[in-house]
């Protein structure tokens, strides 16, 4: 397991070398003359001289690449062509924001999807698996925004059970932070949950007809152990894998929710550096994508062998 992970680790790395010199190449040595974007239309030519040497832009372009890589290494993104702050402050405003959101629905979708899956998969075919199953389309029928909307004029202004929109950090006042994503959470979750419901459902199904789940009941093991210890552990593993492609899918589009609420997160800050330009806060965002699906993949891949004992890793 431990030399699984040390591989895991290094090619993670690799795998984020190469990000970086795509990400460099694409953005940074290809793209229009960043000194320009940075100093504005109205600059001299003196003034983007002066600039372009304090970018490191006058130097070679290996040097500017190992510059890059070396101020990424430290911490440091560089500055907003728009804003003119440092694009860390941007993502250290913004992430707080998105990771709450994602985390609490991913949370919520895994809770109900799996629980839910587990019912209609133990009563295959009755009037329970049918309710759920219809339920399940249903919600996978309707888009995110429409769910969104119908939830926030619904829970927020005919009826004020929740806010309106807004954010507040966890550390200020974690009721308030609660209570505020609350609504968010729900309209994360429900297309997802019918999702992991049927996953869920269609994986024990399977399990549940395998040899050693007969041999199980045969030693006169019961129903609910069969299922929980033998069947579910053993279903969860495309579960996990699912999980860990959606958290990134999640965090990417993210933007829906984000507007609809009002929530100042990393989806808004994306589509505002792209309409702009601002390449420095774009290329920080897909080299922390990139990042967040290396973590995740290895995450995925650890967790096979934490619940399905046949899969050996070494």
């Amino acid at each position: 397991m431990l030399r699984f992970l040390i591989r895991r680790v290094l090619s993670g790395v690799l795998v984020m070398w190469l990000v970086t010199t795509v990400v460099f190449l694409l953005f940074f040595a290809t793209s229009r003359d960043p000194a320009a974007r940075f100093a504005g239309k109205s600059a001299t030519p003196e003034t983007l001289a002066l600039l372009r040497h304090r970018m490191g832009l006058d130097e070679p372009l290996p040097l500017q690449y190992w510059h890059f890589v070396t101020r990424l290494l430290s911490g440091d993104l560089g500055y907003s062509y728009a804003t003119r702050s440092p694009v860390d402050g941007l993502i250290e405003n913004a992430l707080p924001v998105t990771v709450s959101l994602v985390c609490g629905a991913a949370v919520l979708w895994l809770l109900t999807g799996v629980v839910t899956g587990v019912i209609s998969a133990t009563r295959a075919r009755s009037v329970v698996d049918r309710g759920i199953t219809t339920v399940v389309i249903l919600g996978m029928s309707v888009p995110v925004f429409v769910t969104a909307a119908t939830l926030l004029y619904l829970l927020a202004f005919k009826l004020p059970v929740f806010p309106l929109g807004g954010y507040v950090p966890l550390h200020e006042d974690p009721a308030e932070w609660f209570y505020h994503l609350m609504l968010p959470w729900i309209t994360g979750a429900l297309l997802q949950s019918a999702v992991y419901t049927r996953l869920t459902r269609g994986s024990l199904l399977d399990v549940l007809d395998e040899d050693y789940v007969r041999t199980a009941r045969a030693k006169g093991l019961s129903e609910r152990r069969v299922v929980y210890r033998h069947g579910l552990r053993s279903a969860l593993t495309p579960i996990v894998t699912q999980f860990g492609m959606d958290l990134g899918a999640v965090l990417g589009g993210a933007l829906v929710t984000e507007t609809v609420f009002g929530l100042q997160g990393m989806g808004e800050l994306t589509v505002r550096s792209m309409t702009s330009g601002d390449l420095p806060v774009i290329m920080a965002v897909v080299l922390l994508a990139a990042l967040g699906t290396v973590v995740a993949n290895i995450l995925v891949d650890a967790a096979y062998a934490i619940l399905d004992p046949r899969v050996r890793l070494t």
